[in-house]
């Protein structure tokens, strides 16, 4: 197949310590699992089980009130053992406590030769009713799609050069002809399937064979909004549906044999994490199971999610529906004695101002923030980096001067909420988390039935 190239110009590639390397280990089954659905965007769950429930692997736990025929199952079979609220009765997660024997629930399996033969409707109701319809999402919100519509293209992308994200080459060992399987499901959902592959993962060969587009750059060249910025021909392809590789997997697994899947590849990394590589583990499972916390050299701070777009999370928490990676930082809150006055020689930074930046090995990434928030000095730095070359601090201030016309003309919509114009930013501004609420305000207001 031919591959397309692509070059990225924008972008960062932090050098962090802590990657993880491609050794697989393989976790045993934790005691208890949970359904966390903080990152599942635009939906408001009706829970289907009470406290107490016996439970099946892949029962249903909730559904989605706006729509529901959109429904979300369980990671593990046994009793629902809490149903955590949050402010504004906002569902939190549901915990399930593991049976050591595990009953599942049982869907009707689809055969190679049936793919093509399936009515479409068909397939999109099987994958709902199978709760995995919302690892699939649209741009440029990034909300869960509309089964009835028919994208231009669906956008598999494979990693985007973040320093902590599982490796294809961990994830797809031994699965490719069910990677395949699953790029044929997805063949029937949309005329066009983009496989994006960047230059610089670990990937198998016949990866790299399957994949339509390669691209070049730093982190987050491989991302769907990023390609689709650059690739796109008209404003027709502007609601382009994506996935992850990994997602793939999911997705065909579910369909060929007729069960919610229960495991994923996940990471554990950072300067802190007790060897760091990549983990054959439950979905929904527990932080402290992952085990390798720490190097008791001091309080660690978890993250996650990706470097720069996770989020703190503690030992007692889940990993969340869409998480694939686990960042172990230090997180010691004592302040640093003359910092300024040092140079800074292991200091990660995007600017010059420090030695670090004749340093040619990975630097040390620590939880705190290094400064305050100030205004901003109009630097630039973020639109230096903006990989869809968009002007962040102006679309910021914009949008807290109502001014959305104006944000969208600077590039609203284009914003792949990255988190690289917050990581940079010297004035401590977290502009990502601006646009991100305003995207999700956006889609409410105007998108929303």
């Amino acid at each position: 197949m031919h591959v397309e190239a692509i070059r990225i110009k924008k972008g960062y590639r932090l050098s962090a310590c802590g990657r993880p390397s491609l050794e697989l280990q393989r976790l045993k089954a934790p005691e208890r699992v949970a359904f966390v659905p903080k990152s599942i965007p635009f939906i408001k769950p009706r829970v289907a089980v009470k406290e107490g429930d016996p439970v099946k692997a892949g029962g249903l736990l909730f559904w989605d009130k706006y729509r529901p025929e959109l429904k979300f199952r369980s990671p593990g079979g046994g009793s629902v053992e809490a149903v955590r609220w949050g402010p504004r009765h906002v569902l939190e997660a549901v915990v399930i406590r593991v049976d050591a024997e595990e009953e599942a629930e049982t869907f009707e399996s689809l055969s190679e030769s049936a793919i093509d033969t399936l009515k479409r409707e068909e397939l999109v109701a099987r994958i709902m009713d199978g709760g995995l319809w919302a690892l699939i999402r649209e741009l440029p919100f990034r909300n869960i799609p509309p089964g009835q519509d028919t994208p231009p293209r669906i956008i598999v992308s494979m990693a985007t050069q973040e320093p902590f994200e599982p490796q294809p080459a961990v994830y797809l060992k031994d699965q490719m002809e069910l990677f395949q399987f699953g790029l044929r499901v997805l063949q029937r959902l949309a005329p066009e399937v983009s496989v994006v592959l960047p230059s610089g993962c670990d990937a198998p060969d016949a990866l790299r064979r399957m994949a339509t587009h390669g691209v070049s750059g730093d982190y987050p060249c491989g991302d769907a909004g990023v390609f689709l910025y650059h690739t796109k021909t008209g404003p027709g392809q502007n609601r382009s549906w994506y996935l992850r590789g990994q997602d793939v997997l999911l997705l065909a697994r579910f369909l060929k044999e007729g069960r919610y899947p229960l495991e994923r590849t996940v990471v554990r990394a950072g300067p802190m994490a007790q060897k760091p590589c990549h983990i054959a583990t439950r979905m929904g499972v527990p932080l402290k199971v992952l085990g390798g916390f720490g190097t008791g050299n001091g309080a660690c701070r978890f993250v996650a999610g990706g470097l720069f777009t996770g989020y703190p999370e503690s030992e007692t928490g889940y990993l969340d529906f869409y998480e694939t990676a686990v960042g172990v930082l230090s997180g010691d809150p004592t302040p640093e004695r003359l910092a300024l006055f040092k140079p800074g020689y292991d200091k990660p930074s995007y600017t010059r101002a420090f030695l670090s930046c004749l340093r040619a090995g990975p630097l040390p990434v620590d939880g705190r923030y290094h400064g305050e928030e100030r205004a901003c000095i109009g630097c630039g730095f973020c639109a230096e980096v903006c990989p869809v070359e968009i002007l962040p601090q102006f679309t910021f201030k914009a949008v807290l001067a109502g001014e959305w016309e104006e944000a969208l003309d600077h590039g609203l919509l284009d914003c792949v909420e990255c988190g690289l114009c917050a990581h940079v930013c010297p004035s401590k501004i977290d502009l990502t988390e601006t646009l991100k609420k305003a995207r999700r305000d956006l889609y409410r207001e105007q998108l929303r039935p």
